[in-house]
């Protein structure tokens, strides 16, 4: 188990008692069936219109209460090791636990104890869901008795990703993503996830995005301009279940981008879709390739992917799932 050392909480008022001693939340990752991106505005942020739908590769996170003198201490661990999450005050999960703690004034310590099944540095929402995990979790714990809509609040605060997992199911997400409507969906969707041998950054993947666009290689506006909104055959084949509907819509503004920067993309792509996906796309800003496919075809296109060089390995998971539960 690998360890983090102590990051301290803000001060304030004493944590609240009667609680119990740990809380066990677990938390769903994402895959985007729908993502458009508008041109940065002033503050450097695109706008986006997304569709979220949240998957069964589920995040647990444990808050387990520290002892009496370990006053504001906030402490991270995993089940199992990966040197790619980091274990100080960046992790998601620790800054979510301590945004909590200043929020509502406890300075009661707390350490968290993560396991992870989301795809890391996957363009899926892992450190998302814990963080989303960790709200929950410590809110649970530390008895602060916040609400739905106020952990939404703080989460939006940590990023645009947070909110969605705390939600779950499928959704429509507006702003940066953190503006939430839940999307009627019917049925089950499974889909085989490819694991790239390396990882994608964010901010190097909408960088290549704006410079395709600026060269005019891709479709957009100019300075300012709003995403295209989801269209009515998507939310309507969601409606209805019609997951050949749901394949026809998928779609992804980032993905050209992520194709530019790893070209060896477009081969996991098309080898989902030769093997008999309905339809493959790369998952949010990348490398994770989500080929959506029909539950005997699933093994298939898991195997033809597995045999590509690029491909560290698959995971199959339906959806949607619900959000962020605390399981003890």
């Amino acid at each position: 188990m690998s360890h983090l050392r102590a990051v301290p909480a803000a001060p304030g008022s004493p944590g609240r008692h009667g609680s119990p001693a740990s809380v066990r939340v677990e938390a769903p990752g994402k895959v985007n069936l729908y993502l458009s991106c508008g041109a940065p505005g002033p503050d450097g942020y695109h706008p986006l219109v997304t569709v979220f739908q949240a998957v069964r590769l589920i995040e647990r996170v444990t808050a387990r209460r520290q002892s009496a003198d370990a006053v504001g201490r906030i402490t991270i661990s995993l089940e199992e090791p990966d040197p790619r999450v980091p274990l100080d005050g960046s992790n998601l999960a620790v800054r979510a636990a301590r945004l909590l703690a200043e929020h509502t004034g406890v300075t009661e310590g707390v350490d968290l104890l993560v396991r992870k099944r989301v795809p890391v540095a996957g363009g899926m929402a892992g450190g998302s869901a814990d963080a989303a995990g960790a709200l929950l979790a410590c809110n649970t714990l530390w008895g602060t008795g916040l609400d739905s809509e106020e952990l939404m609040c703080l989460a939006a605060r940590l990023g645009a990703d947070v909110p969605f997992p705390l939600a779950g199911f499928t959704a429509l997400g507006h702003g940066r993503g953190d503006s939430l409507s839940p999307l009627m969906s019917r049925g089950r969707f499974t889909w085989v996830f490819a694991l790239a041998k390396w990882g994608l950054s964010t901010p190097a993947v909408f960088a290549r995005f704006d410079e395709l666009v600026a060269d005019g290689r891709l479709p957009g506006g100019p300075r300012g301009a709003e995403p295209a909104p989801a269209p009515e055959a998507l939310t309507a084949a969601l409606r209805t279940g019609d997951v050949a509907g749901v394949a026809a819509g998928l779609h992804n503004d980032l993905q050209a981008a992520a194709l530019s920067l790893r070209p060896e993309l477009e081969s996991v792509i098309a080898t989902a879709e030769r093997a008999g996906a309905l339809r493959a796309i790369v998952s949010g800003s990348g490398p994770t390739v989500a080929a959506l496919v029909t539950d005997a075809g699933a093994a298939v296109v898991a195997r033809a992917l597995e045999g590509l060089p690029g491909v560290v390995g698959t995971v199959r998971a339906d959806a949607p799932v619900a959000g962020a539960r605390v399981v003890r």
